[in-house]
């Protein structure tokens, strides 16, 4: 398979599609099955989705962790993550949105280090029947919402459904519109850093520099606030996409390296092997 970890791109031929309702490119609510085109090669989106299975399963990987979605089930994917599908099952059926970061900041929804973590760890969460249903409810008014293009607050209206179908999820409690702690603000905004800049940046002197900080004292708070190390976070992200590309793409160690930006294929190779305890030509083999 040829090329990078792609950034799909969704928004092509939206317009052109009868079954998808959408508010222009920034909010998508469709529904899925075995009948549509499958993508066969490893993506990210630029995008939040939610999809509920309502019947059947689908299996694939998210960020190389292998994930089973049985009905009723639903399964969130935050922007950036790699996300690899795999088998539906004949009866697979399912209803999706799919929603900008444009659209999602303007939620204003109060998140946290510790809900995104939740989310990455754990994307699915089996529903219950009365579950399922309530989800159903909210589909169906969104799908109507979104469909009525003559109400100028059309788009508020979806806004206020959405808030109202993440609060009711079982992932995590949504906290309180309130201050959050500093050093839980802290590692939010570096971990939007790392997220931005991994693939140019490894060293934490660059993260603390961007924020005002020491480098100590960065690697201090991130700990305590995460559990992990500012340069084990950066290790992750990095390693995450090297592992994607050795394991999805064609392209050779000394491509890869240079596309993460290393000074030579040896410096990757070690920087690989410190990490991970296997070189890259033993990973990609595996």
């Amino acid at each position: 398979m040829k090329g990078f970890v792609k950034i799909l791109n969704w928004r092509d031929g939206l317009d052109k599609t009868p079954e998808v309702d959408a508010i222009g490119h920034d909010f998508v609510i469709l529904d899925t099955g075995t009948d549509q085109e499958r993508i066969d090669y490893p993506f990210k989106m630029d995008a939040t989705v939610a999809m509920v299975c309502t019947s059947g399963s689908n299996t694939g990987k998210i960020n190389l962790k292998p994930f089973t979605i049985t009905a009723p089930s639903l399964c969130i994917v935050l922007p950036d993550q790699i996300l690899e599908p795999g088998h539906s099952s004949e009866d697979f059926k399912g209803m999706v949105m799919i929603m900008s970061r444009k659209f999602t900041d303007s939620l204003n929804i109060p998140t946290s280090l510790s809900t995104m973590l939740s989310i990455q760890e754990t994307p699915t969460i089996q529903l219950s029947d009365e579950e399922l249903r309530s989800i159903q409810g909210y589909f169906w008014i969104l799908r109507r919402a979104v469909q009525k293009k003559d109400n100028p607050h059309r788009l508020e209206v979806v806004q206020c459904l959405i808030k109202a179908f993440f609060y009711s999820t079982d992932f995590h409690h949504l906290p309180k519109d309130e201050k959050k702690p500093k050093n839980k603000l802290l590692a939010e905004n570096f971990i939007n850093l790392v997220l931005a800049h991994y693939r140019e940046e490894r060293g934490v002197e660059f993260y603390a520099d961007k924020l005002c900080l020491t480098p100590k004292y960065l690697s201090k708070t991130i700990k305590e606030s995460s559990g992990k190390s500012a340069s084990e976070w950066i290790d992750d992200y990095v390693i995450l996409e090297a592992k994607a590309l050795l394991k999805s793409t064609n392209k050779t160690i000394q491509q890869i390296s240079d596309e993460l930006n290393f000074p030579s294929q040896s410096f990757f190779g070690k920087y690989f092997k410190r990490v991970v305890g296997v070189s890259p030509k033993e990973y990609k083999k595996s």
